[in-house]
């Protein structure tokens, strides 16, 4: 493992904080901030690959710095990417240092290319989708991170990252980038309550996620309605009841899961008392996050200030790695 301790990861403002990502990314990122060098960015210039609206992109932006602090994300960790235009900077230069090949073959371009873009019409795809993994190399490598925490639809991505870097590295005849390494750790793989075969996703409708900022009688309703079983006899447990018992675990009762389990093994559980315990444990973690949004919002101004400070004093490190890669390059400096 590389004793490079810097983390850079990203969330773009689309969409709201369901349980998926809450448990999927930023619990993780919590835990990780005590012991790394974090960096976590509203990857806002991301966003602008699908289909937006200026109002909605400015809204959902703040409304997610917002609602990561919310849930205990470190005011100094959290920045802005489009307060910080080196990403963009840096991005030029490295698609000059990026095989087109490479990216058209990007599984999430196909994937994504193939869906109806509103901004142009029907087969319209924007340069920004094909050129977007470059960008997030620059996310990347304009902090010299040395561990980026990945699931596996992004691991390509990171693959490219470091076939960048090196290639860049190469050019300048030094190891100038580190080479990023992926970051695996533990993550629950959270399912849709209405549908368990599927992840849980906004984008699926509000039935198939459960909002981490949604009130305690919504948030019982969504985990009383859950799927279950097909009510055949199987001597394997169902994907509802495996889902229902990972929402449980990554809630933190671990006392209960243990007992439900035992409760399972022996035949005797009641699927009531398992959805209750659920709903117990994401309404404890709603709550306390809710009331943290309260305070935060009561004073948006100093919040905002607070943002932005934060975006500044990271911006200095950017700033300083396009000084050395305009050194490098040979490109003209404007030294600061």
């Amino acid at each position: 493992m590389s004793q490079n301790k810097t983390i850079l990861s990203g969330v773009k403002p689309t969409g709201k904080i369901h349980y998926g990502r809450y448990f999927g990314a930023i619990q993780n990122w919590i835990r990780l901030q005590e012991d790394y060098d974090c960096l976590y960015m509203i990857a806002n210039y991301h966003a602008m690959t699908m289909p937006f609206t200026a109002r909605k992109m400015a809204e959902q932006s703040w409304d997610l710095c917002f609602n990561l602090l919310a849930c205990g994300i470190k005011p100094e960790n959290i920045f802005v990417q489009s307060l910080i235009p080196e990403h963009a900077e840096l991005t030029w230069i490295l698609d000059c240092f990026t095989s087109s090949g490479q990216l058209s073959r990007m599984t999430q371009f196909k994937d994504k290319s193939s869906q109806n873009d509103e901004m142009g019409g029907e087969g319209f795809i924007s340069a920004g989708l094909l050129n977007y993994p470059v960008l997030q190399a620059a996310d990347i490598l304009i902090y010299k991170a040395g561990l980026v925490p990945v699931g596996k639809d992004q691991q390509q991505h990171l693959e490219l990252t470091r076939n960048i870097a090196q290639r860049f590295n190469n050019f300048a005849d030094k190891e100038y980038f580190p080479i990023p390494e992926a970051l695996y750790t533990k993550i629950p793989k959270v399912m849709s309550t209405a549908d368990p075969n599927r992840k849980m996703s906004a984008s699926l409708g509000d039935k198939h996620s459960i909002d981490v900022f949604a009130d305690e009688k919504r948030i019982r309703k969504q985990v009383g309605s859950a799927v279950t079983d097909s009510g055949e006899a199987t001597d394997t447990m169902s994907p509802g009841v495996i889902n229902l018992f990972s929402l449980l675990d990554a809630s933190g009762r671990h006392d209960a899961h243990a007992a439900l389990l035992t409760d399972y093994e022996q035949g005797t559980l009641k699927y009531a008392d398992l959805k209750h315990e659920v709903a117990n444990g994401l309404v404890a973690i709603s709550n306390n996050i809710r009331e943290r949004l309260a305070e935060l919002k009561s004073d948006r101004k100093a919040v905002k200030n607070q943002v932005k400070q934060s975006s500044n004093e990271i911006r200095k490190r950017a700033q300083e790695t396009i000084r050395e890669v305009k050194d490098l390059t040979g490109l003209m400096n404007v030294r600061m």
